[in-house]
């Protein structure tokens, strides 16, 4: 008797509920989000590693996107004085993504690293050894009201959002999925 009573109600949720499309139901709770310092502040560890150094983090300068439940990337301004001044001059900031993203037309996998917007309009990403990755072109926005040290804006582009330090930015996005 228990079984009939439970099957009936399962039975009439199934056909009293609104059916929803696959793009309804994969869109659900995906809700892409970007972080302020202090969302992505707390996530963020204290201090990080790159090039055989610990160093710490400034949380008020960090930034995120939450693409989905499995899909975060930060990036935050570190502490990096006791590096060389070689290094300082392209490691400003600690980047990292649990997906692969794109930036400026280079994909980046997930992982950890260092990368620092560098002069000529340049924006650097170099793997934890201090290894340039690529280099892609920077924007200077002369428009942007509120420039903080870092940040992570929506992009006017569909999905795409910008890394900015100060008035120069790069744009980010999800990477599609490669070709097989």
């Amino acid at each position: 008797m228990l079984r009939y009573v439970f099957a009936t109600a399962l039975l009439a949720a199934l056909v009293l509920t609104p059916a929803r499309s696959n793009a309804q139901s994969a869109s659900a709770g995906a809700e892409t989000k970007i972080l302020n310092a202090t969302d992505a502040g707390a996530i963020l560890p204290p201090s990080v590693f790159f090039r055989g150094q610990s160093a710490s983090i400034q949380a008020r300068n960090s930034g995120g996107v939450r693409f989905s439940k499995d899909a975060l990337l930060l990036a935050t301004l570190v502490d990096t004085s006791g590096y060389s001044s070689s290094i300082q001059q392209k490691y400003q900031a600690y980047l990292i993504t649990e997906s692969t993203i794109e930036i400026g037309g280079h994909r980046l996998a997930p992982g950890a690293y260092g990368c620092g917007f560098i002069a000529n309009d340049q924006f650097v990403v170099m793997d934890l050894g201090g290894h340039d990755l690529f280099t892609t072109k920077s924007t200077h926005d002369a428009e942007l009201r509120r420039p903080t040290p870092l940040q992570i804006l929506a992009s006017p582009t569909a999905n795409s959002y910008r890394l900015y330090a100060g008035r120069s930015f790069v744009e980010l996005a999800l990477a599609p999925p490669a070709a097989r």
